[in-house]
């Protein structure tokens, strides 16, 4: 069985936790019977160890209740980048593996529910643990936003990044947060209401700015260059831009210059939003791809992938630097406090 599954951009400012949005970079997973366990990895995260500590083998394990299988996964989504990346492995994975509840497992042996809601479902979603399982909430997102994803070439190891948060919060924040989710949401429905003030955050994002100082000046930077809002994607260290579609290749080549300013090797990616969430069959082979790639401010884009289509993100290489690679799976940062027991059936909520 093959199964595809999406990235996904979590928190998006004063969702931490909940929010999250599927993207459109993929992983693939193709399983097979075999006599003995075998890993194979092409693309991103394709230096992992091949073996039973590899997540994909985990998650087949616990749904087969053997590893007597054949795991080939592709990806072209970076790992350890806050785009995702294990929990899109997970969901695949599962599904492929023949799991009744793909999310459920995923929550469970990645740690991402928020993450693995997007990839399973596609488009903008909630995520909350109820008695009888996760429930998730899909929202309106306006056709007419696209995404910049800046991805630096470093990592914010996630256990940092969740060790820095502080253990309780003032009432004064939470407000302030529950306000702007509101406000983020109107906006991500309407463009037209979509205001950098809706991305605000005091829960995550300026502690998290101690681990990776640069952050806020890019953030800034997007939103001079005409981000309608700008946020962290997960816990980093990438920041995502929520723009206008006419202007994402314009608002990308503006990121490239802010990442060679602040001496951030990294890429720039125009992403658009993937409503589509896991895919069966052989409908879930990547989407084919002629990206264009380039360095510095000037470099070249092309048109970005839709939903399952055989769309190219703009991408570029800042400061000198090519695409990540090279860097570990990455670990389980934001798993709610509650947490149904087991596998629960996962049912869709307005």
């Amino acid at each position: 069985m093959r199964a595809r599954a999406p990235a996904s951009s979590a928190n998006l400012g004063p969702g931490l936790d909940v929010l999250a949005v599927a993207l459109d970079l993929y992983v693939e997973v193709e399983l097979e019977p075999a006599a003995r366990l075998s890993v194979e990895s092409e693309g991103e995260g394709s230096e992992l160890p091949a073996d039973a500590s590899h997540l994909a083998a985990r998650v087949a394990a616990a749904v087969l209740g053997h590893d007597r299988v054949a795991i080939r996964v592709r990806s072209e989504v970076p790992v350890a980048r806050g785009l995702g990346s294990s929990a899109a492995l997970a969901v695949a994975t599962a599904a492929a593996a023949g799991a009744d509840d793909p999310l459920g497992v995923a929550a469970r042996l990645e740690g991402h529910a928020d993450n693995a809601a997007a990839s399973y479902a596609g488009g903008l979603v909630a995520v909350n643990a109820l008695e009888d399982g996760w429930r998730i909430s899909r929202f309106a997102l306006d056709p007419g936003l696209e995404f910049v994803a800046l991805v630096p070439d470093r990592l914010l190891e996630t256990a940092h990044a969740r060790a820095i948060l502080p253990p309780e919060v003032p009432r004064s924040d939470a407000i302030f947060n529950l306000g702007r989710l509101a406000l983020l949401l109107e906006g991500l429905g309407d463009r037209d209401k979509l205001v950098p003030a809706a991305a605000g955050d005091r829960l995550h994002q300026p502690p998290r700015a101690q681990l990776f100082p640069e952050a806020p000046h890019l953030l800034e930077a997007l939103e001079r260059a005409g981000a309608r809002a700008a946020c962290w994607s997960g816990a980093g260290p990438t920041l995502l831009g929520i723009c206008d579609a006419g202007e994402v290749a314009r608002i990308a080549d503006a990121g490239l210059a802010a990442l060679a300013d602040a001496g951030v090797p990294g890429q720039s990616l125009v992403l658009r939003a993937d409503l589509v969430g896991l895919v069966l069959g052989e409908d879930a082979r990547l989407p084919q791809r002629a990206t264009g790639v380039g360095a510095g401010a000037g470099a070249g884009d092309a048109d970005a992938g839709g939903a399952g289509d055989a769309g190219a993100g703009h991408v570029g290489a800042g400061a000198g630097a090519s695409a990540s690679g090279g860097v570990p799976e990455e670990t389980p940062e934001e798993t709610p406090e509650e947490t149904p027991g087991g596998t629960p059936g996962h049912t869709l909520g307005r």
